[in-house]
């Protein structure tokens, strides 16, 4: 790998009263704890791990109260969020200080581990835009029970991993899309629907392949996009209700 990355974690929380984070004895949904350990400073303790990363940028909305948790290290630094994921990362994109590539993940990925890190950054490596993914039949043959939103292309079905690379201030161009559809983000034909209607028509017969329709996205933008398949399908795991956290859990525990 030839250069170091800024890994940025979005560590924010939903406006309101969040029951998934008051069942676990908090108000916030990054500081739920897994084994007893908050899941951001399960995600941070990952990244500070992972051979390749330099700082690590934490943004939430709640910076005081999530630095309690957090590992003591200097490469660690704190920073405010925006209301919207797509904001967040318009900013930090916009910002002259940045420094680049950037990886980015969420306090949600609680089996985020070096090796998955590493993975993806190798694969991710002279990307504008890179985006991790995990191919259905891996996933259902470790996880057979498993239920997730799925992207259906030729050739295989896929769901993200809260991994994205983004390699360079042009990369704003791909953020802009996100952010005109981020409410539907769980829905990806309408996603897909926003990139015009030979994408859509494509995607609905499945003449595409993932990264052929990646390709085409990233032409109409002027960027190389990139599918990056996760060698572990745990990578597509991340806890967002109850269930999540009694699979994370067991898994953790060498239980599943």
């Amino acid at each position: 790998m030839s250069e170091e990355w800024t890994a940025i974690l979005l560590a924010g929380a939903r406006p309101g009263v969040d029951p998934f984070a008051q069942q676990h004895g908090t108000d916030l949904k990054p500081l739920i704890p897994v084994l007893g350990i908050p899941m951001v400073a399960r995600v941070a303790t990952s990244l500070l791990a992972s051979s390749g990363i330099g700082e690590v940028r934490v943004l939430t909305q709640f910076p005081a109260r999530i630095a309690e948790v957090l590992p003591e290290d200097p490469r660690i630094k704190l920073g405010a969020s925006d209301g919207t994921i797509a904001e967040t990362m318009q900013r930090i994109l916009a910002d002259p200080e940045t420094q680049f590539p950037l990886l980015v993940t969420t306090a949600d990925h609680a089996l985020l581990d070096p090796a998955m890190v590493a993975d993806f950054l190798a694969k991710a490596e002279g990307a504008d835009v890179a985006v991790g993914l995990v191919e259905r039949k891996n996933l259902l043959e470790r996880l057979p029970q498993s239920k997730r939103t799925w992207l259906k292309f030729r050739g295989g079905a896929w769901s993200g991993a809260n991994l994205f690379a983004l390699g360079s201030p042009e990369a704003a161009k791909a953020v802009e899309l996100w952010r005109s559809v981020e409410q539907d983000r769980k829905k990806g034909i309408k996603m897909i629907a926003a990139l015009g209607p030979t994408l859509l028509v494509g995607s609905i017969l499945r003449l595409r392949s993932l990264q052929g329709t990646l390709d085409k996205v990233g032409k109409k933008l002027g960027l190389n996009i990139r599918a990056v398949a996760m060698d572990n399908p745990l990578a597509a795991v991340d806890v967002d209700k109850e269930d999540d956290h009694i699979l994370v859990t067991a898994i953790l525990k060498g239980e599943q």
